[in-house]
């Protein structure tokens, strides 16, 4: 062993994080043994935090650290148009554009039967439970634009159609700033199908 117990420890439980290998693991800790003592005692206390205090929302499965999260907490959402994404980063990402004045049900995940992920294993029981009690009138299917994604949305939007509510899809295609030559088929094919006309 190249380091001593503790050191190696802090390795070892760094490199179990989600993007971090050996090497970012090694200068991470390094990094840490390098800090003032009272930076490094910062960061142990907001991990504490957070698995102490921060849970998931009962009623969308956001991130919270009350009762219920900000946005289901926030009464000056719009209850009626309901947003579905498979994760709560996606809300944040969503909430960036500042153009959603409505409320977010978030999966944790997508349908993927490879790995034995089916709508059991989602927060879709949830997700229809609170349709009639919230008084539902637009489902946005905000499923990530891949595989699993597309497999998920066409689940829901099978089951959401029967029950009278506007169904729609998050437009997707071309981003601002890109070249067409770079584009892969399936975001060229989504840009085709989403074209509007233009105003002159």
């Amino acid at each position: 062993m190249a380091y001593g117990v503790v050191m190696q420890a802090l390795i070892d439980e760094l490199g179990r994080l989600p993007g971090i290998g050996p090497k970012s693991a090694q200068r991470i800790a390094f990094h840490l043994l390098k800090v003032a003592p009272e930076d490094a005692v910062r960061l142990a206390e907001a991990i504490v935090a957070v698995k102490e205090r921060v849970t998931l929302c009962p009623r969308c499965f956001n991130v919270a650290e009350g009762e219920l999260c900000n946005i289901c907490s926030d009464s000056r959402r719009d209850g009626s148009v309901l947003c579905v994404v498979e994760d709560p980063r996606d809300i944040v990402a969503l909430e960036k554009a500042q153009e959603f004045r409505g409320r977010y049900h978030v999966l944790h995940g997508a349908l993927n039967p490879i790995e034995g992920v089916g709508p059991g294993q989602l927060r879709m029981g949830e997700l229809f439970e609170r349709l009639d009690d919230e008084g539902v009138k637009e489902v946005i299917l905000g499923t990530n634009p891949n595989l699993e994604g597309e497999q998920t949305l066409m689940y829901l939007a099978r089951q959401l159609k029967p029950l009278g509510l506007k169904v729609t899809r998050l437009a997707s295609g071309l981003p601002v700033g890109g070249d067409l030559e770079y584009a892969d088929e399936l975001t060229l094919g989504r840009a085709l199908e989403g074209r509007r006309e233009v105003d002159a």
